[in-house]
């Protein structure tokens, strides 16, 4: 698979990311926690790693994303950039970083840049944002917006179900995209909606439309590298793809390991100093 690398600059930024949708290039994002996998994701051509507040559920072990702090994302982001050299890094402002008004969001969103070296930030929801999302890319920094179901009103959702299921919601994330679009995102994840809305948010923007559970008429898809992974398999909802059973794997390889230790076969002389 040939990775999107510039001829002149082989770091992704976002004007690459935006770049990619006009040359028919399609977008692969994944999630990362820590400098180890950020480190094998870049090298093995992903054009973006996302640091998700996702990392509340699968890193933290918490039933959604809400608890996870900007201090806590600013550690694991700080961890993920140390360890990419190409691909486009995005942090996920985590709940309360800016929902109370536009300059909590622009003050989290410099903190998260300057104290961690990402690329961008990631920012969930449409109208009731736009001036926060406006003021902070006035300040320099790109950001990613995020529609559809958006994790962070899982309380106002009332669960995790899809999205954008009747006319109305569909027009009015149609119009939440353009508008995301018109104040300068270089890009929009759209999360858990009909792939027939996917299709139409696509088709309504010129900038990148990043799926997850949106179809295959996006520009680009994102999983949680967990969940792709196969590290739990109690989770797997229709939208998922595993590409390994990681945690059988992981359970052999342990399990071995614990009765080499006990069989007193590890370590061998050869593995002594």
């Amino acid at each position: 698979m040939e990775a999107y690398i510039t001829e002149d600059n082989k770091k992704i930024t976002a004007t690459c990311i935006t770049s990619m949708k006009s040359e028919g290039k399609k977008i692969a994002m994944l999630t990362a926690y820590d400098y180890s996998t950020a480190r094998i994701l870049d090298a093995s051509g992903v054009d973006s790693i996302l640091i998700g507040d996702s990392a509340s559920n699968v890193i933290a072990g918490n039933s959604t994303t809400l608890p996870i702090t900007l201090e806590e994302m600013i550690f694991l982001t700080r961890s993920v950039v140390k360890g990419v050299k190409r691909a486009f890094v995005v942090c996920d402002m985590p709940f309360g970083s800016y929902q109370a008004c536009p300059e909590d969001g622009v003050r989290s969103a410099v903190r998260i840049l300057k104290e961690t070296g990402c690329d961008a930030v990631k920012i969930e929801g449409g109208a009731p944002y736009k001036a926060t999302i406006k003021r902070i890319i006035e300040t320099g920094i790109p950001v990613v917006g995020h529609l559809g179901l958006t994790p962070q009103s899982v309380n106002a959702f009332g669960g995790y179900g899809v999205r954008a299921k009747d006319e109305k919601e569909e027009n009015q994330l149609i119009e939440d995209a353009k508008m995301l679009e018109e104040i300068g995102c270089c890009a929009i994840v759209v999360e858990k909606v009909p792939a027939s809305v996917g299709k139409h948010a696509a088709e309504a923007v010129k900038i990148p439309i990043i799926g997850i559970g949106a179809g295959p008429y996006v520009d680009g898809q994102v999983l949680v590298v967990n969940d792709m992974l196969g590290m739990s398999k109690d989770f797997h909802p229709k939208f998922l793809r595993q590409y390994a059973d990681l945690q059988s794997i992981i359970t052999d390889a342990v399990g071995n390991y614990v009765s080499d230790v006990k069989d007193n076969t590890f370590p061998t002389l050869e593995e002594s100093y």
